[in-house]
């Protein structure tokens, strides 16, 4: 491991990412050779901060190997000495909304927002309106600016064709704390999945690392190649026919399309998925998957807060179909 030294002139009494903090690394024998991008995005290791932000910090020269700006793919050597400023936030340049929001809960640091099916995260080229932070921007009107300019308090997120709770920072301080518990995984994230056949098990632990595909870079799947651990837990919570099951899936890592590709990975793909689920079998616009429980400590007063939201009707009314037949 690379030796990590950090200066902060912001906040000190909670771990923090705040601008003008400072990281310094110096790259260790076997570290040498590894992408500078990668190697920071790997040692700061924090989930409000993307590897593609990172790159746009070491071009804006927020980066500097042995005090000079270098591209994201230079090459490190050992003993190469890294310094990273966290840059200010650039202002957003995405149009607040009047879209509904599903609130669950809201203070003055977080908001829990109940996400319908279809709606996206954050905006992404090509989609720049009609999302949950175009909506966020327009009723929050402060959220943390840790995550740039295209997401601003967003510190985890849903795939699109997902439904459920999602949890949102409207400061700094509490981006910060929401990030650093996902991190160390003490974020309570519990699904509702209908999969595809009769599950035998009753509960289980599905332990398989998830990186991108080799073969289409935009899916992921179960590799040891570029890969991170990816933790899922299963508890069945009904067997619909033969064909069926509805389960109960608890997340200890959170990796992108995590349940989606272990579900695929042990054979039981879930109902409606048209990218890791079979031929449409159920009539669902997406994946039969809902993020029903959410809970974490709030960041200012460290109270356990902890969410349900009930399945969606969409959702609901495949399930008594199914179980009607």
């Amino acid at each position: 491991m690379a030796e990590r030294t950090r200066k902060t002139t912001g906040m000190s009494n909670v771990p923090s990412l705040n601008t003008e903090d400072q990281f310094e690394w110096v790259v260790s024998q076997q570290q040498a050779g590894e992408r500078l991008d990668k190697f920071v995005n790997e040692q700061l290791d924090i989930d409000g901060v993307s590897r593609t932000q990172i790159q746009d910090w070491i071009k804006q020269g927020a980066v500097q190997v042995n005090g000079k700006a270098v591209k994201p793919n230079y090459k490190l050597n050992e003993s190469d000495q890294l310094l990273v400023v966290v840059p200010e936030p650039e202002d957003a340049s995405i149009e607040p909304e009047p879209i509904p929001l599903d609130i669950v809960y809201e203070d003055s640091d977080v908001i829990v927002i109940n996400k319908p099916r279809g709606m996206v995260v954050h905006p992404a080229a090509g989609h720049s309106s009609g999302t949950v932070v175009n909506a966020l921007m327009y009723h929050c009107k402060d959220l943390s600016g840790i995550n740039g300019m295209l997401r601003p308090g967003i510190v985890h997120r849903i795939d699109k064709d997902t439904s459920g709770l999602l949890m949102a920072a409207k400061n700094d301080l509490a981006h910060i704390s929401l990030a650093e518990q996902l991190k160390d995984h003490s974020v309570t994230r519990k699904y509702i999945a209908l999969v595809h056949g009769n599950m035998p098990h009753d509960q289980g632990t599905v332990d398989a690392p998830i990186g991108r595909d080799p073969h289409d870079r935009k899916l992921f799947t179960v590799t040891d190649q570029n890969s991170k651990r990816a933790v899922t837990h299963f508890l069945v919570k009904e067997r619909i026919g033969d064909d069926f099951t509805l389960l109960e899936l608890q997340l200890e890592t959170g990796r992108t399309h995590q349940i989606r590709v272990h579900m695929k990975y042990i054979g039981y793909p879930l109902a409606g998925d048209p990218v890791y689920g079979r031929n449409k079998t159920v009539a669902l616009n997406g994946q039969a998957l809902h993020a029903a429980v959410i809970g974490f400590r709030h960041p200012r007063s460290g109270q356990y807060l902890e969410f349900e939201a009930p399945i969606p009707d969409d959702m609901e009314q495949v399930l008594q179909a199914l179980r009607q037949r």
